[in-house]
């Protein structure tokens, strides 16, 4: 008792599969996100520091170019001049008269003032490091370099770009001081700080998005499987429940498995219901018979014995009727397997054609006494989706009838044509004819028109109804029309294959192997 209690507490603390559904869904949109703006994230400060990079190098090389004609070290009285754009002598000597420097002026070149913002600073050293000129009071120690470099480093706390490079004269080639350009890039991060707050709003959003779609997802597609779970129950508590899962309104998947498993509920119904009927009609047919028999061999067993007349007279009713329910339970057992030919045969083809003409043919050797006209309107194999037995099997059960129900006139017309729906048999008799009243009845399972006069005649009121379930079970149709006292016409109507459906089904049996015979 113990291992059903903790199964079942197992089962109460399990995670449901939408929450399963829900949180991967909603991490992986959340993660998916998180990854792409990361991303994003990364490529932009790439490509805006390289911007910085390339305006800090650009910076150095436009100063550098102004100090290099220096032949002499460079002064703050040969600095100044040139980078303001204020130097008009060309005097290059350390004694050049120097002018009163103006801000204002400093970046008036259009070159320099393009690329010098609020956050770049430009620093210019002698030789031994001493400040000749600086742009903002935005001092960096110098630090010597024999070759111009770029690199990042920490400027007030927060990542710069520091340019350096060595100024050597172009008149002699000596090294005159040195250059450095600092960029504390205070947009680009003022830029980043703003596009990272953004990532994080979007992360929140798309976290709350991801979590809703992933809710949306789970409950749109497991609310199919809740239904079938549900229906499921139902029909264990009641095996007989007509309950069926509610058509979905959309082409996916989930319709078809709810489409197929509604028909499997259905086949299911059908098998009960016809182990219903078979026992119950069973039940009921084999009544008379083992009645009739226990009389007989009561009789036997009182009289019989000692009287040959009684004697013969019961052993022939007794195989009399032990042969009716030989054949009573022969098509009981045919009616049964009738209703599976979809599951058995669902790929069987046949010629209608050679297999109407066959019966036809039998039947006219078989009673030479009746008259068989058969018009035939197909010139070329007509091919149907039925095994040929179960064809042969309803052309005998028509035929037969039309014989058995003959009466002075013993003629029986047999027809088959093609229409648009399909191929239609047709099978004609001029004898007693079916009253109004019986025709909706006539295929009904046990049902006689005459049961007197069926019994005389061997028949047991299934011979109809086996024909109706195989003929519907190939999704055709079977119908009668009958005036009493001039005959019957029973047709038979079924769906004809093109060349193409008759080979692929061919293909079909192919690959499965030969069917079993239901016969």
């Amino acid at each position: 008792m113990r291992r059903p209690e903790a199964k079942t507490e197992h089962k109460k603390r399990r995670l449901s599969l939408g929450f399963k559904w829900t949180a991967v869904v909603g991490v992986g949109i959340f993660a998916t996100f998180i990854v792409l703006a990361g991303i994003l994230y990364t490529t932009t400060r790439s490509t805006l520091i390289q911007t910085e990079k390339n305006s800090v190098s650009d910076t150095l090389g436009a100063v550098e170019q102004r100090l290099s004609p220096v032949a002499k070290q460079l002064t703050i009285a040969t600095v100044v001049p040139r980078i303001e754009g204020t130097d008009t002598t060309g005097d290059t000597s350390e004694n050049a008269p120097a002018q009163a420097p103006s801000r204002s002026s400093i970046f008036s070149d259009s070159v320099i003032e393009k690329l010098s913002r609020s956050d770049i600073s430009v620093t210019v050293f002698d030789p031994s490091g001493q400040v000749l000129f600086t742009s903002r009071n935005n001092l960096l120690a110098l630090h010597k370099t024999g070759e111009a470099s770029i690199k990042e480093e920490t400027l007030a706390g927060r990542a710069g770009i520091v340019g350096r490079t060595p100024v050597r004269s172009l008149v002699n080639g000596k090294l005159i001081g040195y250059v450095q350009v600092t960029d504390r890039m205070t947009s680009l991060h003022r830029t980043l700080d703003q596009v990272g707050e953004l990532i994080v709003v979007l992360s929140v959003a798309a976290l709350l998005i991801a979590i809703l779609l992933g809710w949306f997802m789970a409950e749109r597609f497991l609310s199919p499987i809740k239904a079938i779970t549900h229906t499921i129950d139902i029909v264990n508590n009641e095996p007989q429940s007509s309950a069926r899962i509610p058509e979905l309104k959309r082409n996916d998947e989930l319709a078809d498995l709810i489409n197929e498993f509604n028909g499997m509920l259905d086949r299911i119904q059908r098998f009960i219901d016809q182990q219903g009927d078979f026992v119950q009609d069973v039940s009921h047919e084999l009544r008379t018979p083992v009645a009739i028999l226990e009389g007989h061999l009561q009789l036997l067993n009182r009289w019989g014995k000692d009287d040959p007349e009684v004697l013969a007279e019961s052993l022939s009713a007794s195989l009399q009727e032990v042969t009716r329910m030989k054949s009573l339970i022969q098509e009981m057992l045919d009616l049964t397997r009738a209703d599976q030919v979809d599951v058995h045969f669902p790929n069987a083809t046949c010629d209608v054609n050679e297999t109407v003409t066959q019966a036809v043919n039998d039947f006219t050797m078989i009673h030479p006494e009746f008259q068989f006209t058969f018009d035939n309107d197909l010139h070329a194999p007509t091919y149907v989706q039925m095994y040929r037995n179960h064809l042969e099997q309803v052309m005998i059960i028509l035929l037969d009838n039309a014989v058995k129900y003959s009466t002075t006139r013993q003629e029986i017309h047999i027809s088959v044509s093609t229409d648009s729906d399909g191929v239609a048999i047709a099978v004609q008799d001029f004898g007693e004819g079916i009253a109004a009243a019986d025709r909706a009845r006539v295929f009904n399972r046990f049902y006689r028109v005459d049961k007197a006069r069926s019994r005389e005649k061997g028949g047991n009121g299934l011979g109809l109804a086996i024909a109706k379930q195989l003929v519907e079970g190939y999704r055709g149709t079977i119908s009668v029309d009958s005036a009493l006292g001039h005959g019957s016409i029973f047709r038979v109507d079924l769906p004809v294959l093109s060349p193409a459906e008759v080979a692929r089904l061919d293909a079909l049996n192919d690959a499965q192997g030969p069917e079993a015979s239901l016969q």
